[in-house]
């Protein structure tokens, strides 16, 4: 624990400060957590990924205040509390940070769990769709599949690989379909990353969510879902958890999407002009396209028969399953076309 560098002092925000603000905090730290300060300077409480996701939840807008958000009755502790105690608290409390406060109510430090402990191996499994011929980025795809494109020198695949690893993820289930032999041949078992993976090949293509009708699991466990181009920084295994804790047979990641419209509106009721908006800013969720399902959803699957996911949400919100929603602010890049690639090497 590296106190003496007060790495702790960029997730420091103020109290009359957007959610937004709050976003970019957590996803520019990589701290999981933002310590909120009033005007003098004094620690006035916390906010998690999970309190911005309930806020979100209960129809908070990116704009709002953080006010409402704020967890002011976070646990905190004192100068000198020794790292051991700090981990023992953490872990009856199934936190990962506690700030360190002095008795001017100042931060002067902060324990972070995963420096004292590494991240726990999770026995479920994570699919990703590694399928599509990926026609958008033709001519990269011509002789390539779209998983294996590079993103900083590393296939796209490997990214996602790597990222649920980091989270304790190790067994992997990966359909392939166009030249999957390309897919097959560079990752094999696993072994060089230190991974088990197995292939579903699909015999002609099922679309997102029609290869996992091939799927023959031995376990009840809930698992991921991913498609093979999407680089994101989403936490897999909060979304497992979120999933398991709300009962749920599917759960669908779903990103912010926010664009600007470039004219002024006009508000009409007949052809009397009721108001006026300048360049309003229109928001919508989108699929992120990153799932957690139950073992449950795949008897709503026709075996080796074409279905996208959002096909196979719909079945389930028909035969009155419980499906929802996890909103994320996480950095999210589907890499669909040619300028997506681009972006995604200027980012990574």
């Amino acid at each position: 624990m590296k106190n003496s560098e007060q790495f702790w002092k960029k997730s420091v925000l103020k109290f009359n400060s957007s959610i937004q603000e709050a976003i970019s905090n957590l996803n520019n730290s990589g701290l999981k957590i933002v310590l909120v300060i009033n005007h003098k300077d004094e620690f006035i409480g916390t906010i998690s990924d999970g309190d911005i996701r309930r806020g979100l939840l209960a129809n908070l807008n990116i704009n709002d205040s953080i006010k409402n958000i704020i967890n002011y009755e976070a646990l905190v502790v004192p100068p000198d509390f020794d790292k051991k105690s700090a981990l023992k608290l953490m872990e009856l409390n199934q936190i990962f940070q506690v700030p360190i406060i002095n008795n001017k109510k100042n931060i002067v430090g902060l324990f972070l769990r995963h420096n004292i402990t590494i991240e726990k191996e999770r026995n479920n499994i994570m699919v990703i769709m590694a399928g599509g011929i990926g026609k958008r980025l033709l001519p990269h795809t011509e002789n390539c599949p779209k998983p294996m494109l590079e993103v900083s020198g590393k296939p796209i695949l490997e990214h996602i690989i790597e990222r649920a690893k980091s989270e304790g993820f190790l067994n992997f289930i990966i359909s392939i379909n166009y030249l999957g032999e390309m897919i097959e041949s560079y990752f094999g078992n696993g072994k060089k990353l230190g991974v088990n993976i197995n292939y579903i090949r699909e015999k002609k293509p099922l679309g997102t969510a029609g290869a996992l009708s091939l799927l023959n699991l031995k376990t009840k466990e809930p698992f991921i879902v991913s498609n093979a181009d999407v680089i994101t920084d989403i936490s897999y295994g909060e979304l497992l958890d979120f999933h398991s804790k709300n009962n749920s047979i599917a759960t669908m990641a779903v990103n912010l999407y926010e664009w600007q419209n470039p004219y002024g509106v006009v508000r009409l009721n007949g052809v009397d002009i009721r108001g006026f908006e300048e360049k309003p800013i229109n928001r919508t969720h989108i699929n992120a396209g990153v799932y957690a399902l139950s073992n449950s959803a795949l008897s709503f699957l026709e075996k080796d028969c074409h279905c996208d996911m959002p096909n196979l949400f719909e079945q389930l919100m028909e035969s009155s399953q419980k499906v929802i929603a996890y909103p994320m602010h996480e950095p999210w890049l589907d890499v669909g076309r040619s300028a997506d690639l681009n972006k995604a090497n200027k980012k990574i």
